[in-house]
């Protein structure tokens, strides 16, 4: 898929890739999703799906956080208070730990609530609000959002198909 340049096209980007990301989460039974049997996103360790989806959804509220925080006239730690673009596998842990012992189908309502305001915001910004300008570096709000919703969404969606022909042999 392109790289989004307009809002129309950021939507599709977020709704398909979330789709299909969903129909495969929906997919792994609830008894396998805490299973750390998964690569993590920091070298050497691994990852459960339901760290998996924590992670999607820390990456989510994280872009939520950038929005309010903009729309408030507030600095923006980017990408999150105490970590650096270098850090993002300590991050990635972080994101694990704070949604850890959720059930998996709570981890999935609140992915899916967090998407949903994701979208929400998009909608209520136009075409130069999100692409016209520069917002972070040289990145528009429009490309960051991206970066951070459509793009992981389709990553998570390779590493659930690699986790599914493992299990698929074991059902």
């Amino acid at each position: 898929m392109a790289v989004p340049q307009n809002k129309a096209a950021l939507l599709a980007a977020i709704n398909s890739n979330f789709d299909k990301l969903l129909a495969e989460l929906r997919a792994v039974p609830e008894d396998e999703a805490a299973t750390a049997d998964m690569e993590g996103h920091a070298k050497g360790t691994r990852m459960s799906v339901c760290d998996l989806t924590a992670y999607l959804i820390g990456w989510n509220e994280l872009v939520l956080k950038w929005l309010d925080r903009d729309a408030k006239g507030q600095p923006i730690d980017f990408p999150d208070t105490g970590f650096q673009w270098n850090e993002l596998g300590k991050l990635a842990q972080r994101f694990y730990r704070d949604y850890k012992g959720v059930l998996y189908p709570d981890l999935l309502d609140r992915l899916q609530a967090a998407k949903a305001r994701t979208v929400s915001l998009i909608e209520a910004r136009n075409d130069a609000e999100l692409y016209g300008q520069a917002w972070y570096g040289k990145w528009t709000i429009g490309r960051m959002i991206q970066f951070n919703t459509a793009s992981p969404y389709a990553n998570a969606r390779t590493r659930l198909r690699k986790h599914a022909k493992v299990h698929a042999g074991k059902r």
